[in-house]
């Protein structure tokens, strides 16, 4: 017979509600979720990771993933949707970068943690 993963029969009512305290809200949780999806795809991680390095165009990204402009935009569509990254023109030129500096932070602490 299976051990049971039970610590007691009593809820521990001083700690549950400690917990409940602090854990955001279902909504935020979702968009949190939603958020790590974004980290789900090798291609937009590898994008993020560019443009960590440097703000850059379509062009320059498509190069340097050898993938064609419309595949890469398709992925900076999502990445913008998602808030992880901004952009701004530059005469006929489009230059994306990081959104803001959490994106970066996340990617520098999941780098870490793979590291370790």
């Amino acid at each position: 017979m299976e051990e049971k993963d039970l610590c007691c029969e009593v809820v521990h009512k001083d700690d549950v509600t400690r917990v409940q305290q602090v854990v955001p809200d279902d909504d935020k949780l979702h968009d949190l979720a939603n958020l790590f999806k974004m980290f789900d795809d090798f291609t937009r991680i590898k994008i993020l990771y560019l443009l960590s390095v440097s703000e850059l165009c379509v062009c320059d990204m498509a190069d340097l993933l050898k993938m064609n402009q419309p595949a890469v935009s398709n992925h900076l569509r999502v990445l913008k949707q998602s808030n992880l990254v901004k952009s701004r023109k530059d005469g006929k030129r489009v230059i994306y970068s990081l959104a803001d500096d959490h994106v970066k932070t996340i990617l520098s602490q999941g780098k870490d943690h793979i590291n370790e």
